[in-house]
């Protein structure tokens, strides 16, 4: 797939975008086409060196476009300060993009306390936290807003050796039902995505790090439209959900897989076949990258 043009340039003009988790793969990704349709866009994240990265590059030909701060989603103070200092130093946000996360493979009962509060905390809590704190000020200031989220397919089926966040975004995809019947009355609505594998470099390394492990869900023979996802066509998807076009639209999460879930679903189950030296070659690896993810926070 090659970019082209979608949409009009000025589809989103007058939008301010928060991104969370915007420093690196797809709200990295989206982030540049939402500045190339109009939008004033902030990113979140917890590295200040590739958010500074991400900002240059999304911003390229419209300076001043892209703002970053380093936030962790977790910390429900940290987000609420954050978000009234854009409110104040920027104007109220238009949307909201949760697309924070943090997910490996492993087999579950590996898994310590500390990795399951890390996936869950980040994707379930972070996605409240950010949602709330937006959420409260428009509702307090008569203003309309626009949330959406990244989930997956697995909020309708479950998944094997991603059990972690598999139960966080069926939580988001809750909230998301839950809060769009609540807040349509201010005029919010709230949707999310359901993108099927998107190849981007940390969580596809996380989620396929070794040979053994491409019997998973990120697989393209697996997808029946033959081949993985594009940025693009994520980014299309999610400039309509956040534009004018659609106010009637809320409480949605919509499959953006290529079929795959209908002709599988696209989980991690064959990684079932794994030995338990495969899944201690999958544990060293990922935890090479995650140290490799790390060390760039302090860079």
């Amino acid at each position: 797939m090659t970019d082209h043009p979608t949409f009009s340039p000025d589809l989103l003009s007058g939008k301010r975008i928060l991104i969370t988790g915007g420093g690196t793969g797809l709200g990295r990704g989206v982030a540049r086409h939402l500045v190339d349709h109009g939008a004033e866009v902030h990113l979140w994240g917890r590295r200040e060196t590739i958010l500074a990265e991400a900002a240059q590059e999304a911003s390229a030909g419209r300076e001043g476009a892209v703002h970053y701060h380093t936030v962790d989603v977790r910390d429900y103070d940290n987000v609420d300060e954050t978000m009234g200092r854009i409110w104040d130093e920027h104007g109220p946000l238009t949307g909201v993009l949760n697309n924070a996360a943090a997910n490996f493979i492993a087999q579950t009962e590996e898994l310590s306390p500390r990795a399951f509060s890390a996936i869950t905390g980040t994707v379930m809590n972070g996605s409240f936290h950010t949602t709330h704190a937006a959420g409260k000020r428009w509702i307090a200031e008569g203003l309309r807003g626009s949330v959406l989220s990244t989930l997956t397919t697995w909020v309708w089926t479950g998944s094997a050796f991603v059990v972690p966040s598999a139960m966080a975004k069926a939580a988001v995809h809750s909230m998301t039902m839950s809060l769009a019947v609540e807040w349509a009355k201010y005029g919010i609505r709230i949707n999310a995505v359901a993108p099927g594998p998107i190849p981007t470099d940390y969580a596809w390394e996380m989620l396929n790090p070794t040979d053994k492990s491409s019997v998973g869900a990120t697989q393209a023979d697996q997808i029946p439209a033959g081949r993985t996802g594009t940025v693009e066509e994520l980014a299309n998807l999610t400039m309509f959900l956040l534009s004018d076009a659609c106010d009637y639209l809320t409480g949605q999460t919509i499959a953006m897989d290529g079929g795959q879930m209908l002709a599988g679903p696209g989980t991690f189950a064959g990684l079932t076949s794994l030995t338990n030296a495969d899944w201690k070659q999958i544990k060293e690896t990922s935890k090479a990258a995650s140290e490799a993810s790390k060390a760039q926070r302090t860079v």
